[in-house]
């Protein structure tokens, strides 16, 4: 039995920082690391994909050069090779940053393996037992994969075996039509794939206002991608080299003919293998470590962070996740994840950055509200740069004068979306802001300019 302070397991946002917290403070500490140092950001989630935007921005840009008086005398192609050649250095780059730094980190021990609980104080890794007073679960969250009727026999691909996709599909059939789904829409539509998107709900992005999931889908449908909402797929099969996908649509049955399936449905904890009965830690329905405010399990000495707990699967909550727990365990001030304002974006180009609630969240609530709005095409920036789609929308409270939240669907809006996250942050009236002088010519100087448009919502 090998006896340290603490055990992390896992090495996402959370783990890492945490274990140099801990370290520091004359702990000894275990790491466990199954697979990937980073976790899914690093190796299948932000830092890869958001690299594939930025390719795919940059052919998009190149196709419409004319338009800013710059002539590229030969059509613009992709090379799918160099594409994932730069992804996956980038990505090898945070990796082994990752490792490098648990590795050399004074008071630290790094294990390679399947991390599992014999007891509650008593984690396995392959042959070796460790122990440990305080046990931190860091596991996170992988793809999930509902039972479709013949998907097995078709083949599909996940968005983290879309990062070792180094070829052009002809025709990518996403099912889902949410964040994940939308992103490698756009990404291989500006690629050149043709793209169909299947959603299952009335309509994309579910979760936002209307209001921004019709403009989202048309800024999709402008750079023609197929996109089918309130469509059920009944069953998938292969119809000679295509792979067919059948819809049920309203009692209207039809089918969308691909070359590839991409599964962008949503993710799931990867809790089901790490023996958490031994240790009598609860898990919800959908396999969610259940955590307090605090990030206790209802086992004494054993904490989730990260997306196993299910309170955040952001990168940045995972990491705001490490803050909580570091500033309760080492630095004795009282930290809630309770505390935390909802804030996330949506990286299709243009991008969509959401803090606070929405409009049909703030109806639902029955308090008195004002809602401001402005056109992305009234900002001088985004005429400037030819890139005038989308519109801000801000919600205040009438009574206390608090923002509620916003929603900025437009050049630079996961950047803007910060000006009134941090306001939030600070519970300061609107009306500072409103007051506020914001430089020109900037996306966020319009900002004063839509508070001042607030009007009762009705």
């Amino acid at each position: 039995m090998e006896r340290y302070d603490s055990i992390i397991i896992g090495t996402g946002q959370a783990g890492p920082a945490l274990a140099h917290r801990l370290c520091g403070a004359g702990q000894t500490v275990a790491v466990i690391e199954r697979k990937f140092f980073g976790g899914t950001c690093v190796n299948t989630g932000c830092t890869p994909t958001k690299t594939l935007v930025a390719s795919a921005y940059l052919a998009h840009m190149a196709r419409r050069a004319a338009e800013f008086g710059v002539n590229i005398p030969c059509e613009i192609s992709v090379d799918m090779k160099a594409v994932k050649a730069r992804k996956d250095r980038i990505s090898r780059v945070s990796r082994e940053g990752v490792e490098n730094w648990l590795r050399n980190l004074e008071g630290c021990t790094v294990y390679q393996g399947h991390a599992r609980f014999s007891e509650p104080r008593t984690v396995q890794v392959d042959s070796k037992c460790l122990t440990a007073e305080k046990i931190f679960i860091n596991v996170g969250g992988r793809p999930f994969v509902p039972t479709i009727p013949g998907l097995d026999d078709v083949g599909y691909l996940t968005s983290s075996s879309m990062m070792e996709v180094d070829f052009l599909p002809p025709h990518l059939i996403v099912l889902g039509g949410s964040y994940i789904g939308l992103e490698f829409a756009q990404i291989f539509r500006r690629f050149g794939s043709e793209v169909s998107v299947v959603e299952l709900a009335p309509r994309l992005l579910a979760r936002e206002d209307e209001d921004v999931s019709v403009a989202v889908a048309d800024i999709l449908q402008k750079e023609d991608i197929d996109i089918h909402v309130n469509s059920k797929v009944t069953r998938v099969l292969r119809q000679g080299n295509d792979i067919a996908v059948e819809i049920d649509s309203d009692g209207s049955r039809s089918q969308v003919l691909g070359s590839h399936l991409l599964m962008a449905i949503g993710r799931r904890p990867n809790t089901d293998d790490l023996g958490l009965e031994a240790a009598g830690i609860a898990v919800d329905d959908r396999g969610f470590i259940e955590v307090d405010n605090g990030l206790r399990t209802n086992v004494e000495g054993i904490w989730a962070l990260g997306d196993c707990n299910g309170r955040g699967a952001f990168t940045h909550t995972a990491y705001n996740d490490f803050e909580v727990v570091a500033a309760n365990i080492l630095d004795y001030q009282p930290r809630s994840v309770s505390d935390r304002i909802p804030a996330y974006a949506l990286y299709t180009d243009p991008p969509l950055g959401r803090v606070g609630m929405t409009e049909t969240e703030v109806r639902r609530s029955g308090r008195a509200a004002m809602v401001g709005t402005l056109e992305m095409k009234r900002v001088g920036r985004a005429y400037e740069r030819g890139e005038t789609l989308g519109f801000m929308k801000i919600l205040v409270d009438k009574t206390s004068e608090r923002i509620l939240g916003a929603s900025f669907l437009g050049l630079s809006g996961d950047e803007v979306a910060h000006s009134i996250l941090d306001l939030m942050y600070a519970n300061a009236p609107y009306t500072v802001l409103q007051r506020a002088v914001h430089i020109h010519p900037t996306v966020s100087e319009y900002v004063p300019v839509m508070i001042g448009n607030l009007k009762d919502l009705q």
